[in-house]
C-alpha cells in the first residue's frame, strides 16, 4: 500500500511539474517530446484522421486549452480560424510559430510546372507542410528548444543536449536519404493533396498535385493532368488517409499506374520520413 501511495505522489508532483503544452499536429508532438523528454506534458488538437486543413477543436481540448503555458502552431490551415480565440480562452498562454525563419514556399499546380512558373502570385497559396523537410524540422525544434529555454531555464542544458541528440538523428536520416533519392532515374510523381513539396525540394524530387488549396480538380483540369503524366512517363500516385481515393484512383486508371499511401500526419515523425524515403526510392527507381 505505501509503495502505490508513493509511485501515485511521485506522479503527481511530476504531472504538477511539467510544462503543460499545445500543440496542432501530432508531428509537432513529436519534436516536443524529442528536445523536451518527461518535462512537458502535451495535447495534440488534430487528433489521427482528422484533417489540419478543416479542423475544429472540441469543447474538452478548449477547456485543457485553459492550462497551457504554450501553445506551438505551426501554421496548418485551421490555425487562422482559430489561434485568436485560443488567446481568448488562455490570455496568459504563449503562442510561438515554429516556422519563424522558414522561407515558405508557394503552392505550384501541374500548369506552374509545366510553363515553368515556379511560384503562384496569392500569399495564400503558401505550402504549410514544413514538417515533411528534415532540414526544415532542425529550424522548428531549435524554435521549440529556445522557447522551452526561456520558459524553463532551470532545464537549458537538457533542452540543449536533447535538441544536438535530436539533430544528430536529422542528420543520419538526410544521409539515408541522399544515399536513397539522389540517382533516381524518375524524379515526378503525382500526389492528391500536396503535402510533399519541401520534401520535394530537399532531396530534387517534384510533386505533380491533383488537389490545389483543397479543391479538387474539374474534369478538364483532370483530362490534361492526366496527359500531362503520360508524356513524362509518371507510373504512381500518392495519396493519404485523411482523403478520399476517389480522383486519385481515376488517374491510377487513365495511367495503369499505382496509388501508394503515405501518412504525412504520423506521430513517430523519423519513422513516418524513412518510410516515406524507401517508398519514393522503391517505386521511382
Amino acid at each position: 500500500m505505501m509503495k502505490l501511495f508513493f509511485i501515485l505522489a511521485t506522479t503527481f508532483i511530476y504531472l504538477s511539474a511539467a510544462i503543460n503544452v499545445t500543440v496542432s499536429i501530432l508531428p509537432e508532438k513529436y519534436f516536443v517530446k524529442k528536445i523536451a523528454g518527461n518535462l512537458t506534458n502535451i495535447q495534440v488538437m488534430v487528433k489521427p484522421g482528422n484533417e489540419p486543413a478543416t479542423y475544429e477543436p472540441k469543447p474538452r481540448q478548449l477547456s485543457h486549452l485553459s492550462r497551457s503555458k504554450i501553445y506551438f502552431a505551426i501554421g496548418v490551415p485551421f490555425e487562422k480560424a482559430w489561434l485568436k480565440k485560443f488567446k481568448n480562452i488562455n490570455p496568459h498562454m504563449l503562442i510561438i510559430d515554429i516556422t519563424k525563419n522558414i522561407k515558405k514556399r508557394a503552392m505550384t499546380s501541374y500548369y506552374d510546372i509545366e510553363k515553368n512558373r515556379k511560384y503562384l502570385n496569392s500569399k495564400s497559396s503558401l505550402d504549410p507542410h514544413v514538417w515533411l523537410s528534415p532540414r526544415l524540422v532542425k529550424i522548428m525544434s531549435k524554435n521549440i528548444a529556445d522557447t522551452l529555454i526561456k520558459i524553463d531555464p532551470e532545464h537549458k542544458n537538457t533542452y540543449i543536449a536533447n535538441l544536438h541528440k535530436f539533430n544528430k538523428q536529422i542528420d543520419n536520416l538526410e544521409t539515408y536519404a541522399h544515399k536513397k533519392l539522389d540517382n533516381l532515374k524518375h524524379r515526378e510523381f503525382i500526389v492528391f493533396h500536396p503535402v510533399w513539396g519541401y520534401f520535394g525540394d530537399e532531396f530534387a524530387l517534384r510533386q505533380i498535385p491533383v488537389q490545389i488549396e483543397g479543391k479538387n480538380p474539374t474534369p478538364k483540369t483532370l483530362v490534361k493532368l492526366i496527359k500531362y503524366a503520360k508524356k513524362r512517363g509518371i507510373k504512381v500516385i500518392f495519396v493519404q488517409p485523411q482523403f478520399s481515393k476517389k480522383s486519385a484512383l481515376t488517374i491510377a486508371k487513365n495511367l495503369n499506374a499505382k496509388v501508394v499511401s503515405l501518412n504525412p500526419l504520423d506521430e513517430n515523425w523519423l519513422k513516418c520520413i524513412k518510410n516515406a524515403i524507401d517508398t519514393f526510392g522503391s517505386i521511382l527507381k
